[in-house]
């Protein structure tokens, strides 16, 4: 591998000269005169300012980035880790560990890779987004297509996450409402109205304090399954761990705890909005070490409970009554998860179809109508699409793995190879090889489940 980026670095230069010296001008000045002359409008500086004010409006502070990658990182299948540990015993213990030890740090190498050194030896952030650091890589065999790639398994990713979402809430309200004369798919429907005002969301603050919600809930749920649990202290046994285990539950149990730390997806545009970016490594870190040691005591709780009684999801297992007050949390918590990969595929869309920087009425009207059939689009598949499960399984393995291990440490070699060290050079191999097994193994464990699904299908009409 070779760094490879001296041309692009002189590309970038004059730009984040500009960009450095005008948002010094806003900090300093607080209200002060603008740039001086009745020239200024026509000049690219003054434009460049323009835009930068404007964006400081919708910048978010560490805590808000915190909580936006807490919600990604402490969603749904959260409870789904005890049956995870349920075949997978000590190991799947070890797992969690080490999945939130490599997932912070291919999330952190990640945003390395948009940066590069100045003359001065001064990090300069020269790229934007996953798409921009696929393309500087691919550069000189296949300019653009790198990013059209990465652009594609991003969005596949996050639509599929948005139908999860909708799925679960129409399942979540048609087991809290059961007396009501309505389908799952029309709870969804339902759940499709509630969510309608997402497309008007333009901006990740409001995305972080749908998050905050979003984590309180969350908190809420954990607390009442803890608890529970240690009311039934007399029910825990330590012989129900175990070292043995079936190779393809194992390899569904990575999957599910591996995927429940994804963030990568939003990381470029969310350390993009932040108003202080040095805090971007401490922030990672502390979001997932507490979500490590969450995880880890509320699974080995869970488990050592309920052992082989443990269900799928974790509050099947809870009381008729408190499972139904459990029932309306997660449903509140899947409906404030959606904005996130909502917000995050729209703007993958925006970027690919409209021009950077155009804000007239006709462009607000387009985004709006974008918004609203990607909208539609989630309420319909989440509606029709059959064996949802396995496809999400399917394209969780290959797209999931791919943003979230392979390509951070693939791009991290390619752009940085001449400034890492032995250790790091290795480390990185060594994530792009897990990755690389885990999903291969889920790639393998979803096709033959979903061939298995169609053959039982096939039989059965005939």
């Amino acid at each position: 591998f070779r760094g490879d980026t001296d041309d692009e670095n002189l590309s970038f230069a004059q730009r984040d000269e500009l960009e450095r010296t005008h948002r010094e001008d806003i900090m300093d000045s607080d209200g002060a005169s603008t740039p001086e002359g009745p020239h200024c409008p026509q000049d690219a500086g003054f434009t460049l300012q323009v835009e930068i004010s404007r964006s400081t409006s919708t910048q978010i502070t560490t805590w808000e980035a915190g909580w936006n990658v807490t919600n990604a990182i402490q969603g749904i299948f959260v409870l789904g880790l005890p049956y995870a540990v349920l075949h997978s015993g000590y190991v799947g213990l070890l797992l969690i560990v080490l999945a939130a030890v490599i997932c912070c740090y291919t999330g952190k190498i990640l945003i390395t890779c948009l940066y590069e050194e100045n003359e001065g030896g001064q990090l300069v952030r020269v790229r934007n987004t996953y798409e921009d650091i696929a393309n500087a890589c691919c550069k000189h065999l296949f300019p653009k297509l790198g990013g059209k790639i990465v652009n594609m398994a991003q969005l596949v990713e996050l639509i599929m996450t948005c139908i999860l979402y909708l799925v679960v809430s129409g399942n979540l309200m048609s087991y809290s409402f059961p007396y009501l004369p309505l389908s799952e798919k029309g709870w969804s429907v339902i759940a499709f109205v509630i969510l309608m005002p997402c497309v008007f969301i333009k901006n990740l603050k409001i995305v972080s304090k749908l998050s905050l919600l979003c984590s309180l809930v969350q908190f809420l749920i954990s607390f009442a399954v803890i608890t529970y649990c240690l009311t039934q202290t007399h029910r825990w046994s330590w012989r129900r761990f175990q070292f043995s285990m079936d190779f393809e539950k194992f390899s569904v149990s990575v999957g599910v705890i591996i995927f429940s730390y994804t963030s990568q997806i939003f990381l470029p545009t969310l350390e993009g909005s932040m108003k202080n970016r040095d805090d971007y490594v401490r922030m990672m870190t502390y979001t997932h070490f507490f979500a490590c040691v969450f995880k880890t005591v509320f699974a080995f709780l869970a488990f050592l409970t309920w052992g082989a009684d443990t269900k799928e999801v974790i509050t099947d297992n809870l009381p008729s009554t408190l499972r139904m007050l459990v029932n309306l949390c997660l449903l509140s918590k899947a409906l404030l998860s959606y904005p996130l990969p909502f917000y995050a595929a729209a703007e993958v869309l925006e970027s690919c179809i409209f021009q950077s920087g155009s804000l007239d009425w006709r462009s607000t009207l387009w985004s709006l109508a974008l918004r609203g059939s990607l909208l539609l689009l989630t309420l319909l598949m989440a509606m029709y699409m059959p064996h949802f499960a396995l496809l999400m399984g399917l394209t969780g393995s290959v797209t999931g793995a791919a943003m979230t291990f392979l390509l951070p440490s693939l791009f991290h070699l390619k752009l940085k190879w001449q400034k890492l060290v032995l250790f790091e050079k290795l480390l990185d191999f060594i994530v792009f090889v897990l990755g690389s097994l885990c999903s291969l193994s889920g790639l393998i464990c979803s096709i033959k489940g979903l061939i298995e699904s169609f053959y039982f299908s096939w039989n059965s009409e005939n």
